[in-house]
């Protein structure tokens, strides 16, 4: 449902050669994880046995036992759909194998032998052990059941359509994993069966190796190795039970725990195939795996799961993050300042590149023009240019505020710029009268004449000045068209094109930590001011009566919706679902560190997201057609990169599914 699966990494006690007792111990949480909806779980490396038996796997009553519990566990999947991924040695005529066992139903799916055998330091399978690469195609009678095992790639694919395979520990830290050939296979989803002992710094090693194996796979990577009750006679097993996707951690264990333990996640396999189409180097990778079939160098061996016999009803249990353009990193500093780089970057060669000593900026005392002025004030830092040569212009009109105005005159003065102030108010009733337009009328004329004349004058003083003109329009007013046609719509670079709103509030509230006194001041009442545009007159009592979010939503949510909508290309219904979780009202959808102050019903949800689609599509044209402009992060509406869309491409079919949710 909603293109997610349910997995679980187990790792449950043992007791080296013990074959009963593990069984147990393995039924209890194969249960377990099936009364909590889980549709895959995984075990450890030879966990029916214990890893830690050397030589003991040359006894052929632990190898029988061994084929006896499989056949237990067998019977007791029989009325279960869950998927189970066990491991055990296996006897193949005259080799023996370290094998994943893929069970269902009653059903043995498939033996997936392990490839590469570790044969060093404390390693030393080899000694027990054959490798995939040892084997050749064979039926054999394994657990009652005829089986057929092989060294080709095995691909399992569940009922949903969901496909996985199954690499053994060692597997993942060879220079050429089986889980690549998986993947561009068309592997969702890789099972890790793993024994991997502790050392000083292994571990965060360990978790960078599967990170970086799941996000370059574009995999979700589930890792099960082994825990407390194998052998500690010369090594300890912490029991490290991991759940990635695409590179980012979704779950983990307890490590060194006493007890056993299981952990699930939900892996979007939705996101996963979204993210393999976008990435051209994937697909073009897949191509080597139909060459190779072609030259015979290896086969894939397609497996169909059994199907469900029971319905699960969906709940989505994953955190989800209400901020998702907002770093997450452990340094923000780092995370803020890399934004900053590359904004400053995109500036300084614009301004080399023209030979401009100036560059003009309006400024409203706003957050837009609040950014854009504290990049122009870094860049002229960086390429050691006074600051005299940014010329501030404030424009106040018919709407603006002691408050804005304040804050704008303030600012510039603290930071040293040029200050020019130029009202718009003779001109545009001058333009009123000339077009015969009642000033009394507020409407889109009344709004956009203002807004364009603004425009008008800061181009004029750019080529007066030899300079300029600065955008300050950021990505989430571009998503809705929030600007007004070659009006604020229009500069000559705009250093905020794929800046969202929520982060330029991140942003400028990261500078204002960091500033002096004065300037601080000024820059959290400028976060604190609502959003507007200023284009109507002020109420009675001189505050802000055009509110932008009370007319086309809030900034939250639809930043929300444009980055789920544009970066993965999911449905409003997916969207919907995403949102109603991140924004709930016990904050359940918040990750950690994320301070998640604002809360909407499912009404408000669906209600600005039939605003956003709509607006999206029906504004396209403003996009087409946009300056120059550095792009920041993952998502981008530039019309000479990420978003190429027509103009006039209809929005029936994604808002006729908003109106059913």
């Amino acid at each position: 449902m909603y293109g997610f699966i349910k997995v679980a990494s187990a790792v449950p006690l043992v007791k080296v050669g013990e074959v009963d007792y593990n069984l147990q111990q393995m039924e209890s949480m194969i249960a377990d994880a099936e009364g909590k909806g889980v549709e895959i779980i995984v075990f450890p490396e030879l966990s029916l046995t214990g890893y830690t038996c050397q030589d003991l796997f040359r006894q052929q009553l632990l190898l029988e036992s061994s084929e006896n519990a499989v056949m237990m566990l067998l019977d007791f999947t029989r009325k279960m759909d869950i998927i189970a991924i066990v491991g055990a040695p296996v006897v193949a005529g005259d080799l023996l194998l370290n094998c994943g066992i893929v069970i269902q139903h009653g059903q043995i799916l498939g033996i997936v032998p392990k490839t590469y055998l570790p044969n060093y330091s404390e390693f030393y399978e080899k000694r027990w052990f054959a490798s995939a690469q040892d084997l050749k195609d064979m039926n054999l009678r394994f657990a009652g059941r005829k089986v057929c095992i092989t060294p080709d790639v095995q691909l399992f694919r569940t009922h949903k359509g969901v496909e996985f395979g199954v690499e053994i520990c060692e597997d993942v830290w060879a220079p050429a994993p089986p889980s690549n050939k998986l993947a561009l296979a068309g592997a969702d989803l890789i099972f890790n069966l793993s024994a991997s002992d502790e050392l000083i710094g292994k571990h965060n090693y360990l978790k960078s190796l599967v990170s970086q194996q799941s996000a370059r796979t574009i995999t979700g990577y589930i890792y099960s190795s082994c825990g407390f009750g194998e052998s500690t006679q010369d090594v300890v097993y912490g029991g490290n039970a991991l759940i990635f996707e695409n590179g980012k951690q979704l779950a983990e264990g307890e490590r060194f725990a006493l007890d056993g333990q299981m952990v699930t996640a939900q892996v979007d396999i939705e996101k996963l195939r979204s993210e393999r189409r976008t990435n051209s180097t994937y697909v073009n990778a897949q191509r080597n795996i139909k060459y190779s079939m072609l030259d015979n160098q290896f086969a894939i061996r397609n497996i169909d799961c059994l199907p469900l016999e029971k319905q699960i009803e969906f709940k989505l249990e994953r955190p989800v993050d209400p901020h998702p353009f907002i770093p997450k990193s452990k340094d923000m500093d780092a995370s803020c300042e890399e934004i900053f780089n590359i904004q400053v970057m995109g500036l300084a060669k614009r301004i080399v590149h023209t030979h401009s000593k100036t560059v003009v900026i309006g400024i409203s005392g706003g957050l837009d023009s609040t950014l854009a002025l504290l990049v122009c004030v870094k860049t002229f830092d960086k390429l050691k240019m006074d600051r005299k040569g940014i010329v501030g212009v404030t424009m106040p009109g018919f709407g603006t505020t002691d408050r804005t105005y304040n804050n704008a005159m303030t600012l510039m003065e603290t930071l040293g710029i040029t200050i020019r102030e130029i009202s718009i108010a003779k001109s545009v009733t001058q333009h009123f009268e000339d077009i015969d337009h009642d000033i009394n009328i507020h409407d889109v004329t009344y709004e956009n004449g203002q807004a364009r004349e603004r425009t008008q004058i800061l181009m004029d003083l750019a080529n007066q000045l030899s300079g300029m003109v600065i955008g300050t329009g950021d990505l989430s007013e571009l998503a809705l068209g929030w600007a007004t046609y070659n009006g604020d719509h229009m500069s000559m670079y705009g250093v905020n094109a794929s800046i969202p709103k929520t982060l330029i509030r991140f942003l400028v509230r990261h500078v204002a930590s960091k500033i002096d006194e004065t300037s601080r001041a000024t820059l959290l009442d400028i976060i604190d001011t609502p959003i507007s545009p200023e284009l109507i007159p002020a109420d009675e009592n001189g505050n802000i009566k055009q509110k932008t979010e009370d007319l086309v939503g809030p900034y939250e949510l639809h930043d929300f919706f444009l980055y789920y909508f544009l970066r993965f290309g999911f449905r409003p219904k997916k969207i919907y679902l995403l949102a109603c979780k991140a924004f709930s009202a016990d904050g359940v959808g918040a990750e950690e560190g994320d301070d998640l102050s604002t809360t909407f019903d499912q009404e408000t949800i669906k209600k600005w997201l039939k605003t956003f689609l709509r607006r999206f599509f029906n504004q396209q044209f403003k996009r087409s057609c946009l300056p120059d402009g550095p792009k920041v992060g993952s998502v981008s509406l530039s019309p000479r990169g990420d978003w190429r869309m027509p103009s006039d491409a209809c929005s029936d079919i994604w808002l006729k599914e908003v109106e059913k949710l």
